[in-house]
């Protein structure tokens, strides 16, 4: 078969994109590199700086703020078990990376995704491309990003940007996109802008489904930094690596742990920011209600 049909020179092709796309962009992801990897130490050595037991009582008391009791008693139980392991530092890089990571991946997508819900070619032509970055392995994405930006944290921000992204993009165009379309004419009706329409009328009410994806954009970002420990990345994904070259099945347990510790805190947290948007608009919406029950009765 492969006498009669000649192979496509795939590989040749993109080898010879990624070598003239590294070459044309080098200025820039020198620059981005720099940057990163400047905001990368800056966040660690302030995060390391302040000592684990007030980080503990700082993080827990912001989880009982935000997502109750019980939360905070896992965030300063699970932080107090990763001190003891011994993985506090790795734990500290590690949270640095998923932090800077969803914030850029949410810069992107978010308006990538309002961009989607309100064009509907702009949605026909991001939608295959989200399909393929979300079926595409993940070890594939850190093949790109080490000619670019070489081994290190900032080639593991990148390729977590890139991975984690989608969901961004597509649950903030799902969210303002199941919006009733009786409220859209009405916001019409009453002569609002595009602008006034979104950032009064859309945006607030799509915001537990946006939440969602950045919840999920987070734990992408989380399982993928752990991937990049094999680019350098560090932190926790870095003891599991070394465990696994090591045959330290004990170590590589610990830093496991450690790992779904921080993911269920992150994910607790993130979802009762949502369910607590969803809350508010759902009680907005029945004092709305009650208000035109009282007027009709008044009249």
């Amino acid at each position: 078969m492969n006498d009669l049909i000649p192979q496509i020179p795939l590989a040749a092709w993109i080898d010879a994109a990624l070598s003239f796309t590294t070459t044309l962009l080098s200025p820039l992801t020198r620059a981005v590199s720099g940057v990163l990897s400047t905001g990368i130490r800056g966040m660690v050595d302030g995060l390391v700086f302040i000592p684990p037991w007030l980080f503990v009582i700082i993080a827990a008391a912001a989880a009982w703020k935000i997502a109750g009791r019980k939360v905070a008693i896992l965030a300063a139980l699970g932080m107090l078990l990763i001190w003891n392991l011994g993985l506090w530092r790795p734990m500290i890089s590690t949270l640095s990376l998923v932090l800077i990571s969803t914030l850029i991946a949410v810069a992107i997508g978010l308006p990538l995704g309002i961009i989607a819900a309100l064009n509907d070619r702009f949605f026909s032509f991001i939608r295959p491309i989200l399909d393929f970055m979300q079926t595409l392995p993940a070890f594939v994405y850190l093949i790109p990003a080490i000619p670019f930006f070489g081994l290190g944290a900032v080639s593991a921000i990148m390729s977590t940007v890139i991975f984690s992204i989608p969901p961004a993009i597509r649950l903030t165009t799902l969210g303002i996109r199941q919006i009733d379309a009786e409220l859209i004419e009405a916001s019409d009706a009453f002569g609002s802008t595009t602008m006034q329409k979104l950032i009064k009328v859309q945006i607030p009410i799509a915001t537990p489904t946006i939440m969602a994806g950045v919840n999920q954009t987070i734990m992408l970002s989380l399982s993928m930094v752990v991937i990049a420990a094999m680019i350098g990345a560090g932190g926790l994904g870095g003891e599991v690596w070394r465990a696994i070259q090591r045959l330290r099945a004990g170590a590589g347990f610990e830093a496991g742990i450690a790992v779904v510790i921080l993911a269920m805190i992150l994910d607790r947290i993130t979802q009762k920011i949502g369910a607590g948007r969803q809350r508010s608009v759902v009680t907005g919406d029945a004092d709305e209600k009650s208000d035109d029950n009282s007027e009709t009765d008044a009249a």
